[in-house]
């Protein structure tokens, strides 16, 4: 082999080893879920409804650019940003039901809260729909929780209440970890306003 060869290939074999050493030291991925608000004896204020009461949650429809395993952050209003090492743990969808679900048992003391349809029927007292619009916020910013929710008496598929919240929430801090904790506590906020209006429609 010629030196000429001989650099070419030592060349080739050096940046073959550098790339090797760029893969191998690459983020990882990093996994985010939402969290349920506290359960009762940790400050939680609840609200009573009356006994039995059975309440079902769902559908819950999502928009499209949040079906994804990234977590999507607003740059403005018109551009968003999808994550490259930064996932929900699971759906954003399933996470946010399962979230709500949690947070309407804890401030219903304890009434039947359930997904709704289920894989088992059972028979309901109360439907909440619920359409997410916007759950996305900016890092070191705010999030920013927006849906349309309606509240069903399920026997006869009357709508007692219908409407629109949005909700914002200081992140505190920049980095993701700030930003889907208080994605939480918008998550929280809604639920509160639900079980609110669940408390005053059951008496």
């Amino acid at each position: 082999m010629t030196r000429l060869g001989s650099y070419m290939t030592m060349t080739v074999l050096g940046l073959l080893l550098m790339l090797l050493g760029a893969c191998g030291g690459s983020a990882p991925t990093r996994f985010y879920i939402l969290n349920p608000l506290a359960g009762p004896g940790e400050g939680v204020q609840t609200a009573a409804v009356q006994p039995h009461v059975t309440v079902g949650v769902g559908p819950v429809e999502f928009p499209a650019y949040l079906d994804q395993r990234q977590i999507v952050t607003r740059v403005s209003e018109n551009e968003l940003r999808i994550a490259g090492f930064e996932e929900w743990a699971g759906t954003l969808k399933d996470n946010f039901t399962r979230v709500l679900v949690e947070n309407l048992y804890v401030l219903l003391r304890g009434d039947a809260v359930e997904v709704f349809p289920s894989r088992v029927p059972s028979d309901i007292d109360y439907q909440v729909e619920v359409e997410v619009i916007r759950l996305d916020g900016s890092l070191g910013g705010d999030a920013t929780l927006s849906a349309r929710w309606t509240l069903f008496k399920k026997q006869d598929r009357e709508m007692l209440l219908t409407k629109k919240s949005s909700f914002h929430e200081p992140t505190g801090s920049p980095g993701y970890e700030a930003l889907v904790a208080a994605q939480s506590r918008t998550v929280e906020a809604l639920s509160r306003e639900i079980a609110e209006a669940i408390r005053i429609i059951s008496h």
